[in-house]
């Protein structure tokens, strides 16, 4: 929830430093606006200033009037540096410096407005600026600060709004995942719902915010925007949802669960956690294997631990000649013996196929995978079977195979030393006849599961990928199963 809170503040923070901005931009006004009322006619620009339609001066005006008159005003308005206007006949001849070209025209159209003028010879220049000249600077940014002075209260009221709004989402999430809590022990969908009844929320305290600062027009565009946004950013993050929503799949169907021994294309190993990205594995050798969560969802999945017995097999061949009644209860008499393999189901020896030199029987036994590993149990018995079976006199043959004597047989005489197995068997002694045989040997090591070994091993490695674990951890799910809860 503290990493939730965090991603909250961040994306608040962000909104509220865009909409500052977009506010401060909105009020800056475009060159060539009209300015304050306030402001008097000499201070104001030319070019928002709009020439006379008529100067009266007397009903019929003199040459020295009309220049004196023009003089006066130009001079009044200080656009102009030094203008000097001269009237001949009724030609208006200006003369001097415009600080702009728009200056420039605007005394060209004062002087044809001007009674009794006929013509109009402007030959004013126009001043280049310095280029160490920072006034226009200087002046935008005293715009800028009127402006943000003006606007500071409105912005405040914005803010205000926003954080609210903020707060707000924080308390419907939180509400929201814990009736959500109640639910399911999902937690994947505590934070899903808990986003959904939040972010409409936040939303609509931006709306808000923008209009209250005048934007109305990009408060529209947020609101109309967000669903577009929506479907762009799942077309270019196409792999990252399809990963996400497959990740809600598993913890809502939940195939395995923390601990589970799965395989998923061919890949074995123990479940250790469900991200929002993939699934990680610890594999049998102890490696971290990661699986993307739609490959997982996509392709079968073989949980082993899921049903806590599980059945091995192997083959042992004997000869021909030998009883096959008497190898089988000999086989099964050493299941029945061993103390992993389960009395029910019951094991099973059964004859699997005439082979070039044996006869091949394949045997069938179960065993508890959560106490005890299959391969460690399996070479147990095909030990226990092997020496049992040989100490009966059974003979165990390899496959024919033809062997080339170019110079002859050699034949030579035995000794009462090499008798054949049943003799020999009948031969040893009483006491090595009833010693029992060892279930598991110092090579084959305890036959119990490697489970608890792997899972410590996980807890003491370093976790390939950051990520809240979507499944819950195997104690809680194991005792909500004990208490009956229904999973959604």
């Amino acid at each position: 929830m503290e990493v939730c809170y965090k991603s909250w503040g961040q994306s608040c923070f962000v909104c509220i430093c865009l909409t500052c901005s977009l506010v401060l931009l909105s009020k800056v006004p475009v060159h060539g606006q009209q300015e304050n009322a306030v402001q008097t006619e000499a201070e104001t620009s030319p070019d928002e200033q709009q020439a006379p339609a008529r100067v009266d001066v007397e009903p019929v005006a003199e040459d020295a009037d009309i220049g004196s008159r023009l003089k006066k005003i130009l001079v009044a308005t200080k656009w102009f540096i030094d203008p000097q206007v001269r009237v001949e006949e009724g030609v208006v001849f200006l003369t001097g410096e415009a600080k702009t070209p728009e200056d420039r025209e605007w005394a060209s159209k004062l002087a044809g407005n001007t009674q009794d003028v006929v013509a109009v010879a402007n030959r004013m220049t126009v001043t280049k600026p310095s280029p160490w000249d920072f006034s226009p600077a200087w002046l935008e940014i005293d715009k800028l600060r009127r402006n943000t002075i003006q606007t500071l209260p409105v912005l405040l009221i914005a803010v205000g709004l926003l954080l609210v709004f903020w707060v707000a989402a924080k308390l419907v999430a939180k509400l929201s995942r814990r009736i959500a809590s109640h639910r399911t022990t999902n937690f994947l969908l505590q934070e899903v719902v808990a986003k959904a009844a939040s972010i409409p929320v936040f939303l609509l305290g931006i709306y808000l915010a923008l209009r209250i600062s005048g934007l109305t027009r990009l408060a529209a565009t947020v609101l109309g925007g967000t669903g577009l946004l929506g479907i762009v950013l799942g077309i270019a993050f196409r792999d990252i949802a399809e990963n996400f929503l497959a990740s809600i799949l598993l913890s809502v169907q939940r195939p395995f669960r923390t601990g589970d021994l799965i395989v998923v294309e061919g890949r074995k190993g123990f479940v250790q956690s469900v991200t929002t990205r993939g699934t990680t594995i610890m594999t049998l050798d102890g490696d971290h294997v990661q699986i993307p969560n739609s490959t997982i969802y996509k392709s079968v999945i073989e949980n082993i631990t899921a049903n806590p017995n599980q059945r091995q097999t192997f083959v042992v061949g004997v000869d021909y000649e030998d009883s096959l009644e008497e190898a089988q209860a000999v086989i099964l008499d050493v299941l029945k013996q061993h103390t992993a393999v389960l009395a029910k189901p019951e094991s099973l020896v059964l004859v699997d196929a005439l082979a070039a030199s044996t006869v091949n029987l394949r045997v069938y036994f179960w065993i508890s995978i959560a106490k005890h590993d299959g391969l460690k149990v399996r070479s147990s018995l095909i030990r226990l079977v092997k020496n049992a079976l040989v100490e009966k006199g059974f003979t165990l043959p390899d496959e024919a195979r033809e062997v080339i004597f170019p110079k002859g047989v050699p034949v030579r005489m035995l000794d009462a030393s090499h008798q054949p197995m049943k003799e020999r068997r009948s031969a040893l002694p009483a006491d090595r006849n009833n010693e029992p045989e060892e279930i598991s040997t110092q090579s084959e090591g305890s036959l119990t599961s490697d489970a608890e070994e792997i899972e410590q091993q996980a807890k003491n490695s370093r976790q390939p990928e950051s990520g809240e674990n979507l499944l819950p951890p195997k104690k809680l799910e194991e005792a909500g199963e004990s208490h009956g809860e229904e999973k959604i």
